[in-house]
């Protein structure tokens, strides 16, 4: 296996691409136990991104973007026929270009078949120098979250308190809302009333201050439980002399750790000579961290047997798991910043939150970021929540558990509201009184969970269909928009359609429309453009009013 990896590297960039698939398709198929594996296909995956950031200056050339733009590589994929999709990021004048990212598709031999980009508009600045400082900036930004209850996209639009901001301004190209113009980006930091860590992203008018966006960091899943959810469960382990820790070295190293009820830092490693944790109460600290540990390992065996996707960034990384975040706080989130999943012990510090499609929808945000990077605001932040939902359930379908059977329903288990309902109904999200069931041209102006209603019904409706019927055990009702009576290709086919156009053809700006065309170029991609697959995703968004 040494001598194959020594020779493909020295093949031609095609070669290598081509050669990626091959080894990809070996580890999805190989148990998560094989790290020799998992190191191949990291390196490969590292080889593909060489080649992206090899072809940043003749790509930029063919698409005429102007001399002082150039193309950072982010990302890459390449198909079984050796197409590519290479994604870039954006830089004008070496400054960062908020809005300016695009993914190339290639032939096999290079030649541009496509491009996707998340703005069109040409960038042309006449001056690199602003008009006001970026100290005034800083304090307008500050100012902005001090005094603006909701300049916060999480749903609850609580004030935050304590906030400072973090770093020096950095001076960047706006061009999101296809005006590109100086801005500053600022980071502001702060903490919620309900304990949730807050980290603002704030874009400043270089002219004026005028606060033209914020995007909170911290992607949140509230709720409440009443205990631990996986039950008997097998860990992996790590032996540690006479201990055995909460950390997985054959899924990149990701571990748990206590909190101890704090909210910074990493915590303390679980650990003991028994090798045996937890008794399944939530009295006992160590179940809540079965819970995350179980579910982080399940989100990364999803994603690498599902998609041959090798941990949240795709690159042999495991994630932070942090249990007991917080003094009774009722909530969960993840932050790319520490790369880490924190979950709270809920009201009394007796009902952890830690549900698997919790973990599953967190981690996913992680893989959002990763990937299309969706703005957490307007129709592209519900399309990054619905994403979550999206792979949430299909880790919750995946790991099939007898103590939390699947279904199409968000948080269940945690009752947040104390009646038993779920956070959120994928088969009808209007039943939880404030998510939309279909699109309209006032969508995007709700907060995010709630936008994300129009996906996550299409989702159900493309994988089971419309109307009544009983799905392991649970009744589900799907109504369509037009009328229409749909029958469904099924969860497995309809989720590699939506993660194929997450990780190959959305950008930060995709709204519902680009969804569409989106996962109609994904379908045709994997099931062929005159399909039964591609002709359910066309009339399934026409179902939910997206044409």
């Amino acid at each position: 296996m040494k001598r194959k990896l020594a020779a493909v590297a020295v093949l031609s960039a095609t070669a290598m691409l081509t050669g990626v698939i091959q080894v990809s398709t070996s580890v999805a198929q190989a148990s998560p136990a094989a790290p020799s594996l998992q190191a191949q296909a990291v390196q490969q995956h590292a080889a593909v991104v060489a080649v992206a950031k090899g072809q940043s200056g003749p790509i930029a050339k063919a698409l005429a973007l102007g001399d002082q733009e150039k193309l950072v590589a982010k990302d890459a994929i390449v198909d079984k026929d050796g197409t590519r999709h290479l994604r870039y990021e954006r830089t004008y004048a070496g400054l960062p270009v908020i809005g300016g990212d695009l993914v190339v598709h290639q032939k096999a031999d290079g030649a541009v078949k496509s491009v996707n980009k998340a703005v069109s508009a040409q960038i042309t600045l006449p001056s690199l120098t602003p008009q006001i400082p970026a100290d005034k900036a800083a304090d307008q930004a500050t100012g902005a979250v001090k005094s603006t209850v909701g300049v916060t996209v999480d749903s609850d639009e609580s004030p935050i308190a304590g906030v400072h901001q973090t770093g020096k301004p950095e001076l960047v190209v706006w061009a999101t809302d296809g005006n590109p113009r100086l801005a500053y980006r600022t980071t502001v930091e702060g903490v919620r009333a309900d304990g949730t860590p807050s980290s603002q992203i704030l874009i400043t008018d270089a002219s004026s201050g005028k606060v033209l966006s914020t995007h909170e960091k911290i992607e949140t899943a509230a709720g409440t439980g009443n205990g631990v959810f996986v039950g008997q469960v097998q860990l992996t382990t790590n032996q540690n002399g006479s201990q055995f820790e909460l950390k997985d070295t054959t899924r990149g190293g990701q571990s748990t750790t206590d909190m101890n009820n704090g909210t910074s830092g990493s915590g303390s490693l679980f650990a003991n000579p028994n090798n045996s944790f937890g008794d399944g109460t939530a009295s006992n600290r160590e179940s809540a961290a079965v819970d995350a540990q179980f579910g982080a390992a399940t989100t990364w065996d999803f994603y690498k047997s599902t998609f041959s996707r090798n941990g949240i960034r795709n690159d042999g990384v495991g994630a932070l798991s942090r249990v007991h975040y917080g003094s009774n706080y009722v909530n969960a989130f993840w932050s790319d910043d520490c790369f880490c999943m924190s979950y709270g012990d809920g009201n009394g510090d007796a009902a952890p939150l830690t549900e698997i499609d919790v973990a599953g929808h967190e981690m996913t945000h992680g893989v959002t970021a990763a990937t299309a990077a969706l703005n957490y605001s307007g129709e592209s932040g519900g399309l990054n929540e619905a994403t979550s939902d999206i792979m949430g359930t299909m880790v919750e379908f995946y790991a099939n558990l007898p103590s939390n059977p699947p279904n199409y329903w968000i948080g269940e288990l945690i009752n947040l509201r104390g009646d038993g309902s779920p956070l959120r109904y994928m088969d009808q999200p209007s039943k939880d009184g404030q998510s939309a069931d279909n699109w309209d041209p006032n969508v995007g102006n709700l907060d995010v969970h709630y936008s994300s209603g129009v996906a996550n019904h299409f989702f159900y409706l493309l994988s089971e269909g419309s109307g009544a019927k009983t799905i392991n055990g649970f009744n589900y009702n799907s109504p369509t928009a037009d009328g229409s009576t749909l029958a469904g290709i099924g969860r497995d086919k309809a989720a590699q359609i939506w993660y194929r156009a997450l990780t190959t053809y959305f950008t930060s700006t995709t709204d519902y429309a680009g969804a569409r065309a989106a996962t109609l170029s994904a379908a045709s991609d994997l099931y062929g453009a005159n399909s039964t697959e591609y002709n359910a995703v066309a009339a399934t968004w026409t179902a939910v009013n997206v044409n």
